[in-house]
């Protein structure tokens, strides 16, 4: 994960390759990107971008219905890897740019993926305000506990204590609690995954999409080079399926208190999920009625708007 430094001009959003037939029911082979994934060997991340090709597909939907946009650092290289329309932006404004498209075409399912750094932390005012106004969109964060594009320094989800290349001596900030801060900004579905259990990270993905709202799916994601302390064999004894706990995400009291545990036992599943919340493009009289802005004329001459966006690609 990279720093503002890395940063890019974005690139205009990519189409995906052509659909099966009309009708035909999608498999997560339909979902493959063009470009092989260059993480390295057993990062985290090859299994959620394989859950996310698996969700899409179980729930029949085609690549053109899908935008899958990003930030910058490792995990945001994903919209290159996966057959969707996809953008991949600045760092820390995946979220901001998602929420435009979302309110120019709302008939899109739009996923915002990224890391802990950059969705975390130079994109945590874009991701505090998404929350709040509830876009309807999912943004799956790989969550590894550290900057991994730029070898190893210390994140905003670093324990406290954690020697990195920034902390030699321990970090001596306490980490974000992106859960805690989700349930109590305004997220309407907040969830949380780990890379090595897929068959229940497809389900909460599966879910972060039909949700209508702002769904959050922080995803457990080990970087298996920069990482030595959050891997693969310290959390496979500490994390625990909030289902098979008992747990009611319809109870906001016990999400928030679900969402600060941390310790030998680590929840993951599905926190909250509020109902009945609207999202901001049905309460927007502009976009409640007539469609999704892309779909509608532009009202000018033309040659003036082929100018334009010539001026602007």
């Amino acid at each position: 994960m990279p720093t503002e430094t890395r940063a890019s001009t974005p690139a205009p959003a990519s189409a995906p390759t052509e659909a099966k037939p009309l009708g035909a029911r999608p498999t997560a082979k339909d979902f493959k990107g063009k470009i092989e994934p260059d993480w390295c060997p057993g990062c985290g991340d090859f299994s959620v971008l394989a859950s996310l090709q698996l969700a899409l597909a179980e729930l029949g939907l085609q690549p053109h219905e899908v935008i899958v946009i990003s930030g910058i650092g490792c995990s945001s290289n994903l919209p290159g890897f996966i057959n969707t329309y996809g953008m991949h932006t600045l760092h820390g404004r995946a979220v901001a740019v998602a929420s435009g498209v979302q309110l120019g075409n709302h008939s899109l399912k739009v996923i915002a993926t990224g890391g802990d750094g950059d969705g975390y932390g130079i994109g945590g005012n874009h991701f505090v305000h998404c929350m709040r106004r509830n876009y309807d969109m999912t943004y799956l964060v790989m969550n590894n506990q550290i900057y991994g594009l730029t070898t190893g320094q210390c994140s905003p989800t670093s324990v406290a204590g954690m020697k990195t290349k920034s902390t030699p001596f321990g970090n001596v900030e306490r980490p974000i609690n992106p859960l805690a801060l989700a349930i109590a900004g305004g997220a309407t579905y907040v969830a949380r995954g780990f890379s090595g259990q897929q068959k229940q990270l497809v389900e909460l993905i599966k879910g972060g999409i039909q949700h209508r709202g702002f769904a959050l799916v922080d995803v457990f994601s080990p970087c298996v080079t920069y990482n030595k302390d959050n891997t693969y064999q310290w959390f496979r004894p500490r994390v625990k399926a909030l289902e098979e706990l008992g747990h009611n995400p319809a109870d906001f009291h016990a999400a928030m208190e679900r969402a600060c545990q941390w310790g030998d036992e680590i929840p993951v599943g599905l926190f909250w999920k509020a109902t009945g919340i609207p999202a901001l493009d049905e309460l927007e009289p502009v976009l409640a009625e007539g469609g999704p802005l892309a779909h509608r004329p532009l009202g000018i001459d033309p040659k003036i708007a082929k100018a334009l966006i010539e001026e602007l690609m």
